[in-house]
């Protein structure tokens, strides 16, 4: 394994620290453990708070996403593992500013249990707060059994659009609850992967796949995908999962949708603009019109050689709340 770290048990709690120490001004770390990431001001009062939680090893997923206009806070777990129950509640406490809080992450068993938890010892405290899951992941269930999917890069546009409706004073739990399951509803992503990663703690690859295949559909931890087989182009990569996502979506045209091309780790910005100039250009050839793309790492899977399309359908209140003000070191605008 070569990997730039001390120890692998100290590999979570030194991210964090580093991530602190260069920009203490968006970030704190806070909670009994350590393993909770707030703002560094916290929001005003009367605001709803957001959080979110899940493993490491995915950033700018999930921590990075904690400031005004995004997160209040983040539950933040070891390497491909969620976060345990205290640091949740936590997580919750440091959001709450006395009009609720609303917990949006990842739709992942271990995930839902601890949240679902926290939830409920919050509440003994008289906390108000609701859940809404992200889901986005297209090879992980059929359309109809979506509810059964898993949630990957399409949180990224949940935490956007729902943080920054939470930004309005005067916006209730329920409108910004409202608010992010209307865009988690809207929003479909599937990935592929052509290497492996190494999760530090265990020191090896977290799966094997040859020279020449690659995976599609396969999740951020290693999830099986849809089928496995030798290497194919950009323009036939991007054809696949375009039309995976269009079809899941039912988008047509004269609709508008922000499109996120996503690198999983080690795949670099050349091939992530090679795969976005097919995108673009299928969809213009069906009359859908892309607003504010992104294109970059938004959620990672460690080292991982791949990348993942997601395609978020927008209206009028959707659009204004992703073009709203938000300032982190891994989102402006």
């Amino acid at each position: 394994m070569k990997k730039i770290l001390n120890q692998p048990d100290d590999y979570v709690d030194e991210t964090l620290d580093g991530m602190c120490a260069a920009h203490p001004d968006v970030y704190r770390r806070t909670g009994e453990s350590g393993r909770v990431i707030a703002r560094a001001e916290p929001g005003f009062e009367g605001k709803v708070g957001v959080v979110s939680g899940g493993g490491s090893g995915h950033l700018p997923l999930f921590t990075g996403y904690v400031s005004p206009g995004l997160l209040d806070a983040c539950a933040v777990g070891n390497v491909f593992a969620g976060p345990a129950i205290g640091d949740c509640v936590d997580a919750m406490r440091a959001a709450d500013q006395g009009a609720g809080v609303l917990r949006l992450y990842g739709n992942y068993g271990g995930d839902r249990m601890n949240f679902d938890m926290a939830g409920e010892l919050t509440e003994l405290d008289g906390m108000r707060s609701a859940t809404v899951l992200v889901a986005d992941d297209v090879a992980s269930a059929s359309h109809e059994e979506r509810a059964k999917r898993r949630g990957v890069a399409g949180v990224v546009y949940a935490y956007k659009i729902t943080g920054a409706k939470a930004e309005q004073r005067g916006a209730s739990l329920e409108e910004v609850t409202r608010v992010a399951r209307k865009a988690v509803d809207a929003c479909a992503s599937i990935g592929v992967a052509l290497t492996s990663c190494i999760v530090p703690e265990a020191g090896m690859p977290s799966f094997t796949i040859g020279d020449h295949e690659i995976e599609m559909g396969m999740g951020i931890h290693g999830e099986p995908g849809i089928w496995r087989g030798e290497l194919k182009s950009a323009d036939a990569l991007a054809a696949e999962m375009l039309q995976r996502v269009l079809n899941d979506l039912g988008i047509g045209a004269g609709e508008r949708v922000s499109v996120m091309v996503n690198s999983l780790g080690a795949t670099p910005y050349e091939e992530l603009y090679i795969l976005y100039r097919a995108v673009s250009r299928e969809l213009a050839a069906k009359g859908v019109s892309i607003v504010a793309p992104l294109v970059g790492r938004y959620a990672t899977s460690m080292e991982m050689t791949g990348a993942s399309l997601t395609l978020q359908r927008l209206d009028g209140e959707l659009e204004a709340l992703l073009r709203a003000p938000a300032n982190c070191p891994f989102w402006r605008s």
